[in-house]
């Protein structure tokens, strides 16, 4: 769900990307990013009928949350807020109260195993107060009463780019592969006062297993869960069907073949892509600043007028 349409936006000077440092080295709208609900469709009542399954019945896959009892839900919400509300597109909010009520919904109606909730706003704390469902786990950017203060300024566009914790939390995500043993102890540490400005919160007593014992990808990374059986699968000849043909009833064969796959080794130590070396802040101008200094105590003033 994106509000505003920042990729397509005319005061972005590099249309349909967006990016999460001023040196522009880390495209966060890439090929590979969905967005379901964009502009005027990201409204309070469409993200609590997501998250609830009350949808109408044209409503496509795409825009539903196909989750059951098995499933680690992660929700991710940043924007403006205050104490107990976030906004949503400066014209409606949703409260606290709203929130834990649409979470217990969904545990009524099975529609998550484990629920990771984290929140960038001001006072974010507030926002997980009212959770009273089960296997919850809540992470915030702010203490109540505390601002969540914004991070790298872009002077082409005028505004920041990213706001401080989820900059920080970006960052500790690169780090983590589908391999890795980082736990949620781990996670909290991100961002610390002297970063953000402000106190990152959490709270996990609505969690059923103990937060160091929870891996960063249970809920990042795409790690699938794995269910063992006993039972012998022959994996070496082509998966075969049954078709009933509608001319004259008559069972055909439809003949399956796996396809070719990165040995899961490979996947997780293959080698990051070089990034491109970008000047840092600055350096074109202290560059100029250096040859004219260079000039000037060569030649003079009154050479000037021939660099011009």
């Amino acid at each position: 769900m994106l509000a505003d349409d920042m990729a397509c936006n005319h005061r972005n000077p590099k249309p349909a990307t967006v990016f999460s440092h001023k040196n522009m080295e880390l495209n966060v709208y890439g090929d590979d990013v969905e967005v379901d609900y964009r502009g005027y469709e990201v409204t309070v009542e469409n993200f609590l009928r997501v998250l609830t399954g009350r949808l109408p019945p044209s409503t496509p896959r795409s825009k539903r949350l196909l989750s059951d009892d098995r499933s680690n839900i992660l929700i991710y919400l940043t924007g403006h807020g205050g104490n107990g509300f976030l906004k949503f597109q400066d014209s409606e909010e949703i409260s606290n109260v709203e929130l834990g009520d649409a979470f217990e919904q969904m545990w009524q109606k099975r529609r998550y195993n484990e629920l990771l909730f984290i929140i960038d706003t001001c006072q974010g704390a507030s926002m997980y107060e009212r959770f009273y469902s089960p296997n919850l786990m809540a992470l915030a950017s702010s203490q109540v009463g505390e601002d969540s203060l914004s991070h790298q300024p872009d002077l082409a566009i005028g505004v920041h780019l990213m706001d401080r914790y989820t900059f920080y939390m970006l960052e500790f995500l690169e780090d983590i592969h589908p391999a890795s043993k980082t736990n949620m102890n781990d996670l909290f540490k991100v961002c610390p006062k002297s970063q953000c400005v402000s106190t990152p919160g959490h709270r996990t007593d609505l969690f059923l297993r103990d937060p160091g014992s929870v891996l960063i990808t249970d809920f990042f990374g795409s790690v699938r869960k794995v269910e063992i059986t006993m039972e012998t699968i022959n994996l070496t000849n082509p998966i075969e069907t049954l078709e009933e043909n509608p001319v004259n009833g008559e069972l055909q064969k439809e003949t399956y073949s796996y396809v070719d796959q990165l040995p899961v080794s490979e996947i997780i130590h293959q080698k990051p892509k070089q990034k491109d070396w970008h000047p840092p802040d600055g350096f074109i101008l202290g560059l100029w600043t250096l040859i004219l200094l260079v000039f000037f105590k060569t030649y003079g003033m009154k050479h000037l007028k021939h660099i011009f």
